[in-house]
């Protein structure tokens, strides 16, 4: 009898012990599953220095991930040069800002990932022990309480920032119009400002070369050195013109490799054809009036004001009274048990949430107004564009003819020159002329396919 008490106390002790052990074996699974969904930290150390690429070949640039769907058929290969596609595909893939444009689309979709979510309940639980001998056991309290205002209003909250993120996504789009269109207008300034300069650099090397021959001149005795002094004067206003320009080709080539995230000083080799198809008025009339379908900044900012009506609409849900339940069990030091719920209203005496009403209604009212306002510029901007386009075409016209009838009057000097019938100062004098003229037709040509670019980018065409 003995051994058989013997053996039942032991076995009971075991059995005490394995349930303390499961118990807290059940414990730790508890607790790692709660943990399984936990974000972890991850560091993200800074650059120590500056990673500007040099080369445009190290930049990997894939055309089907771009958004731009006009941009997809085209191969990158900087190899063979860039183009002005090229250009425009790598000022996507590298440009800086548009980095930092990807970052806060990350961020918006973070938003709206968080808005999604429900809200966590909240779980309360005390326990307290007698101080007195009498009491037969320890009290506790424990219950499970959620905030029911925040799920009525929380498909708003997430209509809310999903709209808010459509609204980045919509930005990005638009700022990858706009370095587009600067990389076509910095890509035609290059080529032509290249072309501008070689003109001046044989103007140059042609008054340089007559003024070295009036100073022979001057030696013998056939001019005055009123004349030379003239002639320095015009030859300096030369110089000066392609100083000035060497100085904009500088800058431009700056600017582009800015644009590209290249670093200062990144050799590009420029190729292809450095001009833009015209736009029909047909094609003009269709852009208008679909620009508010079409244009990213325009529906950024509906998607904006679609956000900002649904914060809106939140805020006023939000004035009436907040509700909480929740469900609740308890014991006392009697060791009697009671269950039960709980519940929490805010009373809407004082506060009624109309001061964020009054907030998010202003802030709708302005996002109204502003995306008023950019349609209506949206549209005085191409008319802008479209009279100026007029008034250069007409210079540019005028202009021709009169390249044209120079071009005949050089190719004349040069006969008569041959026969004595001119001096060789009136030669150069047509000569840089017909120089100057033609540098006056290549700034024109610039200006229009500039503004032929900027049209390209406010009306949404490829």
């Amino acid at each position: 009898m003995e051994c058989v008490a013997v053996y039942q106390s032991a076995a009971g002790a075991v059995s005490a012990l394995g349930a303390r052990v499961m118990k807290r074996f059940m414990g730790v699974i508890a607790m790692a599953l709660m943990c399984a969904g936990c974000a972890t930290y991850q560091p993200l150390p800074l650059a120590t220095q500056a990673q500007a690429p040099d080369n445009p070949a190290s930049i990997k640039v894939d055309a089907a991930s771009l958004s731009l769907p006009f941009l997809h058929p085209h191969v990158f290969d900087p190899g063979r040069g860039l183009d002005m596609t090229d250009v425009a595909m790598l000022a996507v893939a590298n440009n800086p800002q548009l980095k930092l444009a990807r970052d806060d689309r990350g961020i918006a979709s973070a938003q709206a990932f968080a808005a999604g979510l429900l809200p966590d309940p909240v779980l309360d639980f005390s326990r307290g022990y007698p101080t007195s001998s009498s009491a037969p056991s320890s009290s506790y309290s424990a219950g499970l309480s959620g905030n029911l205002s925040a799920l009525l209003t929380h498909s708003l909250g997430k209509r809310a920032a999903h709209a808010a993120a459509r609204e980045v996504d919509l930005s990005l789009l638009w700022k990858e119009w706009q370095v587009i269109g600067t990389s076509r207008q910095l890509f035609l300034r290059s080529w032509y400002q290249q072309k501008m300069l070689d003109l001046l650099r044989a103007e140059s090397a042609l008054v340089e070369h007559g003024h070295a021959e009036l100073l022979e001149a001057n030696r013998r005795g056939d001019v005055s050195l009123a004349s030379v002094n003239a002639d320095q004067l015009t030859v300096q206003a030369v110089q000066t013109r392609r100083s000035d320009m060497e100085l904009k080709v500088l800058a431009t080539h700056q600017a582009l490799d800015a644009l590209l995230g290249l670093s200062p000083g990144a050799q590009l080799q420029l190729i292809g054809p450095a001009t833009i198809p015209r736009i029909s008025a047909a094609e003009i009339t269709r852009g208008l009036a679909a620009l508010p379908r079409r244009r990213p900044d325009l529906r950024a900012l509906q998607a904006g004001y679609a956000s900002q009506d649904a914060r809106y609409r939140q805020a006023i849900w939000q004035q009436f009274p907040a509700i909480t339940v929740g469900f609740v069990r308890a014991r006392d030091t009697d060791a009697i048990s009671t269950r039960g719920f709980q519940l929490s209203i805010t009373l809407p005496v004082f506060n009624r949430n109309r001061g964020n009403i009054a907030i998010e209604k202003a802030t709708r009212q302005k996002l109204h107004d502003a995306y008023a306002i950019r349609l209506t510029d949206a549209h005085a901007d191409i008319e802008h564009i479209l009279q100026g386009q007029k008034w250069l075409q007409r210079q540019h016209d005028q202009l021709a003819r009169s390249v044209t009838t120079a071009a005949k009057a050089v190719e004349a000097s040069g006969a008569a020159s041959l026969h004595g019938d001119i001096s060789g100062l009136d030669e150069v004098k047509l000569k840089t002329e017909w120089l100057d003229q033609r540098i006056q037709l290549l700034a024109i040509d610039l200006t229009l396919l500039e503004q032929q670019a900027m049209l390209q980018t406010l009306l949404g065409t490829s």
